[in-house]
């Protein structure tokens, strides 16, 4: 019997779509994290890079250029620069977040140490700058230095945030606008801005990127709860482990009744946690429907991305972003 052929996901398809401009993103990230004095930094790069990923928002940066109409190449290097912000934050989380895993691997700070992956994102933090400034788009410019600015806010806010149980869904919101919105935003706002499109367009771009990125993390977080290690590539459970205020908990406290709001002191506030508690957390979730709802509203971004689209020119390309926002949430279904 015939073994039916994978179905194609919408990354897959953007990729191919995309095939020469992701080869000349992938060549240029090669050159530019090479460094003559310090061997290190390819190291920890290329194992961070080597562990796989998408490279979804150096993607969408050339999928809002190319949709907008762009010829020239400068969008190369504003993907690139968008895949070092977003790996210099990825090395600086998993020092933060004390993580062992990321993308199924040990992570860089295991395998060498602390210092080396902050001190190679801080030069891959530069690289990306080098890169924006060299295409001489002052509005791109601002563009990208404000989402690096947004991150890193994004990024102290969720530490002050944590293990925090006044922890609010506004606080939440802004978090991950931060952490994960705020360059989904920027890489479809800067593909627009390079190609000369309109405000209207650019906008439209900026909006679809940011319900993106936030239906994308709102599935993360929930997935924590619900997915496998297989589909996280890191443990289930980490964010309860590290005491993350993340939707699920929020909604489930702000049902709770005083035995639950102990137990959430104990185990987030105070960090207590013993045996079985993510278990027992996972079943006071269930039983104030926080995990469903949860679900629903990043179905509800998923929703407003497809929307934000409405400006754009048909075709391909836009048929597989808007396929995109499906498949971000399609794993909650």
């Amino acid at each position: 019997m015939n073994t039916p052929a994978p179905v194609e996901t919408p990354v897959e398809r953007l990729l191919a779509l995309l095939a020469p401009d992701m080869d000349g993103v992938a060549r240029l990230i090669r050159d530019r994290m090479a460094s003559q004095h310090a061997p290190r930094i390819p190291e920890v790069t290329a194992h961070l890079v080597g562990a796989g990923g998408k490279r979804l928002r150096p993607l969408l940066t050339l999928a809002a250029a190319r949709l907008c109409g762009y010829d020239g190449s400068d969008h190369l290097k504003l993907a690139a620069t968008v895949e070092f912000i977003h790996t210099a934050t990825l090395l600086h989380d998993d020092v933060v977040d004390e993580s062992a895993r990321r993308r199924g691997r040990p992570t860089a700070n295991l395998l060498w140490d602390n210092k080396s992956s902050v001190l190679v994102g801080d030069y891959l933090f530069a690289r990306a700058f080098q890169l924006m400034v060299e295409t001489g788009n002052l509005r791109v410019l601002d563009i990208l230095s404000n989402a690096a600015a947004v991150i890193a806010e994004g990024e102290v806010l969720q530490l002050t945030a944590a293990a925090n149980l006044d922890t609010d869904e506004t606080v939440y919101l802004q978090v991950i606008r931060g952490k994960t919105a705020a360059l989904f935003s920027a890489a479809t706002e800067a593909g627009a801005v390079v190609a000369g499109a309109d405000d209207v367009v650019a906008l439209a771009l900026h909006d679809y990127g940011d319900a993106l990125g936030i239906a994308f993390q709102i599935a993360d977080d929930l997935l924590d709860y619900r997915g496998t290690d297989d589909r996280l590539g890191k443990n289930v459970g980490d964010d309860f482990r590290e005491r993350k205020m993340s939707l699920p908990v929020i909604r489930a406290l702000a049902g709770a009744d005083e035995a639950e709001r102990d137990f959430w002191q104990r185990v987030i506030g105070k960090g207590d946690q013993r045996d079985g508690d993510l278990a027992t957390a996972m079943a006071i979730m269930t039983r104030h429907g926080s995990l469903d709802s949860t679900r629903d509203t990043a179905l509800e971004h998923a929703a407003r991305a497809r929307a934000a689209l409405g400006p754009l020119p048909v075709g391909p390309i836009r048929s597989q972003l808007a396929d995109l926002a499906d498949f971000v949430v399609a794993r909650l279904v």
